[in-house]
């Protein structure tokens, strides 16, 4: 048997964490095995479903790289297939119009809310003759007897007695089909082997199983994969922060990073925590997936994200680099070169975001000092050390990081002084701020106009401080 997975969404918003890991399962199962992968757009709720939202989903399938090998398929497009199918159970006797008003629907749930049972359908239209010129639903006829076995890839055996399902609608007044007719006509024409979704689904698969069956076919395996928590304990929603994937993107995440943290979400092999791309589809099985809930962790996925930004091409950190720079106002054409620039604090950031603001400096001068930086490093006793370097730097004929550092050592030995006493209140000067990489480094890519030029307004802020 080929093995043929999909994803399926609704495009009434934003591809979010929790459907982007459900994808990152069906797209691994699927290579593992050799497969298909689907990708399937549920648009039939034209109310909520828009072109922005489906686009949001293929930009985030696409930043993440799970490439889709059929698709998309969209089921506004697919109408007749629904149609025909609801026609074909109709005539087998499987499926009856009902013309119940929703006073008696409302009436029968309260009822059973009072006698605390679950509200069913009372199966009140299945023998009585409606017709198709009144305002009607269709609904499947459950098996009234017997049970439903889901042997599930996640949570194993599951049994639902049909006597707790109800005759649920497949076609709406205004004649548009419902999700779980539809959802069971496209995995049948799509031929889809294994459908891997989150378990709020798992009380549709009983209901689907039966219309498969009622249509003549065997269902696909299933395996649903728990939710994702938030760290206080409560279903991740946007007040746990992003939860769109391209919000991760804006936020200066690399996509292997997300990738990374989402398949240790529920599943896991052995203690390894970094895993590839080839390695996570030669180690991944649906079977090891955790049935409980999974607890989203930011500090953990900023540390994978860290340990991506370290281990990539100084070259695709720059191209990563290059709009968070722009967003900060900076065109990074006027100012060091952007792979130099990653290259250098690729060691020194947690996110792309965080790169960007440490690295503005090398291409933008500063109004002001930080404080507590300036307080110890931009002293009177600094001068004289301030004074020396910016001599050395304007005489320089070399600017290159071995003849910038050999200026920082020549000016501390002149000045009997450890080279830190020099390197310090000089990096303050020309950064604002008491970090950066090394002193030489920095120095370079700053250039020495810029240098220069800092090195001025340290002296000025020393005088006035001088001067009380």
């Amino acid at each position: 048997m080929t093995v043929r997975t999909r994803f399926a969404p609704s495009p009434t918003g934003y591809l979010h964490v929790g459907g982007a890991r459900t994808a990152l399962f069906s797209w691994l199962y699927a290579r593992r095995h050799g497969g298909t992968f689907v990708l399937r757009i549920e648009d039939t709720d034209l109310e909520r479903s828009t072109a922005e939202s489906v686009n949001a989903i293929l930009e985030g399938m696409t930043w993440l790289g799970l490439e889709y090998d059929e698709g998309p398929f969209y089921q506004t497009e697919r109408f007749d297939h629904y149609n025909a199918a609801i026609q074909k159970l109709m005539d087998d006797g499987l499926a009856y119009r009902c013309n119940c008003s929703r006073e008696r629907i409302d009436n029968l749930r309260e009822e059973a809310m009072k006698r605390k049972e679950k509200p069913r359908y009372d199966g009140h239209c299945r023998h009585k003759a409606c017709s198709p010129d009144e305002p009607h639903v269709i609904r499947f006829r459950n098996p009234d007897h017997g049970a439903v076995v889901v042997d599930d890839m996640v949570r194993g055996r599951v049994l639902f007695n049909n006597e707790e399902l109800d005759d649920l609608i497949i076609r709406r007044t205004d004649g548009s089909p419902t999700y779980n007719l539809t959802v069971v006509v496209d995995d049948l024409d799509m031929g889809i082997t294994h459908v891997i979704r989150g378990d709020d689904h798992l009380n549709n698969t009983p209901r689907q199983i039966n219309i498969l069956r009622a249509l003549g076919h065997e269902p696909p395996r299933y395996g649903h994969v728990p939710m994702i928590l938030g760290d206080d304990g409560a279903r991740l929603s946007k007040r746990h922060g992003a939860v769109s994937v391209m919000q991760y993107r804006e936020q200066g995440f690399l996509p292997e990073a997300l990738l990374n943290y989402l398949v240790r979400l529920g599943w896991s092999s052995g203690d390894q925590e970094i895993f590839s791309l080839d390695e996570m589809i030669s180690l991944f099985d649906i079977g090891d997936v955790n049935k409980a809930a999974s607890t989203f962790n930011t500090e953990k996925l900023l540390w994978l994200n860290q340990h991506y930004i370290k281990a990539a091409s100084p070259l695709r950190i720059a191209h990563l680099l290059s709009p968070h720079i722009g967003r900060l106002g900076i065109d990074p054409i006027n100012g060091p070169n952007l792979v130099e620039v990653a290259e250098a604090q690729q060691e020194r950031a947690k996110t792309l975001v965080e790169m960007a603001d440490i690295s503005a400096f090398f291409y933008q001068d500063f109004e002001q000092f930080d404080e507590q930086a300036a307080k110890k490093n931009l002293r009177p006793a600094a001068r004289e050390g301030l004074e020396k370097m910016r001599e050395a730097l304007e005489a320089l004929d070399d600017w290159s990081p071995e003849a910038l550092h050999q200026a920082v050592v020549d000016v501390s030995d002149k000045l009997g002084l450890k080279m830190g006493k020099v390197a310090q209140p000089l990096r303050v000067a020309v950064v604002g701020r008491a970090a950066s990489p090394g002193i030489d480094v920095t120095l370079y890519l700053v250039g020495r106009d810029a240098c220069l030029r800092r090195i001025n307004m340290a002296l000025e802020f020393i005088r006035q401080r001088e001067q009380g």
